[in-house]
C-alpha cells in the first residue's frame, strides 16, 4: 500500500513589485516540488485576504508568508505586528524578504517574530538561491498533514 502524497506548501506572497514577485514565484516553481503560490500587494489586502481564510476553514491558511517591507497602505512591519497578536494567524512563520539591510529594520522584524529575516540580493541567480534555500528550509521541516 502506497503512503498517501504529502500536499503541497502553500506559500503567500505580500509584495508590492511585480518583478520581485515574479522572481520569487520563478524560484519557488524551480524547487522539486513547487509549492503553491498566492499574492497580495500590500499589507491591508494580505490582512483581508489571511482574515477571510481564517473564517472559513483552517487549512486555506498559508504555511509560510514571504513578506517585504516597503509597501502602500500597510507596510509589512505594520502586518508582521497584526498577524502575530492575531490568535488565528500567528502560527504562521513569516520570513521577511526585503531589500532593506537596516539594522532598525532587522531588529523590528525579530522584535515583531519574524521567523528569518533574508535580503533580497541584486542579481538572479542568488535571489533565486535565496528563495530555494527558503522554501526548502521550510517544505523539510513544515509538519504537514
Amino acid at each position: 500500500m502506497a503512503s498517501p502524497k504529502p500536499r503541497t506548501l502553500r506559500i503567500f506572497v505580500v509584495d508590492d513589485d511585480d518583478a520581485d514577485t515574479l522572481m520569487i514565484e520563478e524560484a519557488l516553481a524551480a524547487a522539486a516540488v513547487p509549492p503553491e503560490t498566492q499574492r497580495a500587494h500590500d499589507g491591508r489586502e494580505a490582512l483581508d485576504l489571511l482574515r477571510a481564510e481564517s473564517e472559513g476553514q483552517q487549512k486555506d491558511l498559508p504555511d509560510l508568508i514571504l513578506l517585504d517591507l516597503n509597501m502602500p497602505r500597510m507596510g509589512g512591519l505594520q502586518l508582521l505586528e497584526e498577524l502575530k497578536s492575531d490568535s488565528q494567524l500567528q502560527a504562521i512563520p513569516v520570513v521577511v524578504l526585503t531589500t532593506s539591510d537596516a539594522h532598525p529594520d532587522i531588529l523590528a522584524s525579530y522584535r515583531h517574530h519574524a521567523s528569518a529575516f533574508v535580503t533580497k540580493p541584486l542579481d538572479l541567480d542568488s535571489f533565486e538561491t535565496a528563495v530555494q534555500k527558503i522554501n526548502s528550509f521550510f517544505a523539510d521541516t513544515a509538519e504537514l498533514p
